[in-house]
């Protein structure tokens, strides 16, 4: 089962208290113990209960298991971690200034939500990163679309050749791909990555 690093008596920071605090309730919604949660995601029970309370950090691939157990997404979690801020209107352009947008650290990098919390036809999240290793597939049922913006990338696709990706690269791929990627050469990347918001009652 895989594990995550767990804290133990504090709260991390205010935004993993408050995605901590959003995951539970939607839990709780769902009549699901977290027992339940544990089982569905492949996680630790301990360390949900730790993320729970914000005394530990989910990563960007855990997130996304909690999000499938739960029946929405990834980036509605990160979302949650965001302060509270003005209601949508449908009548206005939605802009996230450069030092805006709610984020996610994950292990050797961070992810930013590129559109104000609230409901979307699509979920874009800009990904910087050095990491080497390719670490866990992310799967889901949505179709993704990625493109390169800086460094080198492998890409890799379950079941298919590696691809290296440079800057200006895109790639786009079925739900229910599994995907996940690394730096090429050990330098930094930047990428931006679109993804479908998953449809309401839709099982991941």
């Amino acid at each position: 089962m895989p594990t995550e690093m767990i804290e133990t008596d504090r709260i991390v920071d205010d935004q993993a208290r408050r995605v901590g605090e959003h995951i539970r309730a939607l839990r709780r919604a769902a009549r699901m113990t977290l027992v339940q949660l544990a089982a569905g995601t492949g996680l630790s029970h301990p360390f949900l209960s730790q993320v729970e309370r914000g005394h530990s950090r989910a990563s960007m691939v855990s997130l996304e298991k909690i999000a499938a157990a739960l029946g929405t997404s990834q980036v509605e979690l990160l979302a949650a971690g965001a302060p509270a801020g003005r209601e949508p209107d449908d009548r206005r352009p939605e802009v996230v200034r450069a030092d805006e947008g709610a984020r996610g650290p994950f292990s050797s990098g961070e992810a930013r939500l590129l559109v104000p919390a609230g409901p979307h036809a699509f979920e874009p999240l800009e990904w910087k990163g050095d990491n080497t290793d390719l670490g866990e597939y992310f799967e889901h049922r949505e179709d993704e679309f990625l493109t390169v913006l800086a460094g080198d990338v492998v890409l890799d696709l379950r079941g298919q050749d590696l691809l290296r990706l440079g800057p200006g690269d895109s790639a786009y791929y079925r739900g229910g791909t599994g995907h996940r990627w690394c730096s090429a050469d050990g330098s930094a990347f930047h990428l931006v990555v679109v993804k479908e918001t998953p449809r309401a009652g839709a099982a991941s």
